[in-house]
């Protein structure tokens, strides 16, 4: 299977076997599964980062999620993603592992676009600055509290993207909420 030019996700069934690809706005409109990755940041004092999505997004945009997430190219692993994407949005790396993965549907109110993805969520340790995001992605950037973030999602649910409130539960099921029960799945 040649890559495609254009911008575009990998189709995938619900075990990830691929199906081909599409081009991304297109996915979105039909709301076809596809691949992803959501990459979970937490630092020593326990506090998870996360963004706000850029306003200029195509979908979804304004929105509080996770501390990156997309589409693993064709014949990129959702790891190899993780890495590209903390670098092309925050413009850092770190160590990540991969945890898990859900699938989920949810539509967009204000541009009607539909996500329909296998998320594979990747975790990881950070402790530097975040000062270098691109602006073309990331809006904003606040590192908060579990029990912080968990009273605000209380108050402003819609503040959130779906997908980072359903691997968020997911995580808290797992006991990956907890720095402490992170740095084991890093050895430290």
């Amino acid at each position: 299977m040649q890559e495609p030019t254009s911008n575009y996700v990998v189709l995938v069934d619900t075990d990830g076997n691929v199906l081909g690809t599409e081009e991304k706005m297109a996915a979105h409109i039909k709301g076809v599964l596809h691949s992803a990755f959501s990459v979970f940041l937490f630092n020593n004092k326990g506090e998870m980062l996360l963004q706000q999505r850029a306003f200029t997004k195509y979908h979804f945009g304004g929105l509080w999620s996770n501390t990156c997430c997309s589409h693993p190219r064709l014949n990129e692993s959702a790891l190899q993603a993780g890495y590209r994407r903390l670098s092309e949005e925050l413009g850092f790396t770190t160590d990540l592992r991969e945890v898990f993965t859900f699938v989920y549907k949810a539509q967009d109110e204000q541009t009607q676009l539909i996500e329909h993805e296998r998320d594979t969520v990747l975790i990881g340790l950070y402790n530097g600055s975040v000062d270098n995001f691109n602006p073309a992605e990331v809006n904003a950037v606040k590192w908060i509290s579990i029990s912080e973030l968990f009273l605000w999602l209380t108050q402003e649910p819609n503040a959130f993207s779906y997908w980072f409130k359903t691997a968020l539960l997911e995580l808290k099921t797992r006991k990956l909420l907890s720095v402490k029960n992170v740095k084991k799945l890093f050895g430290v």
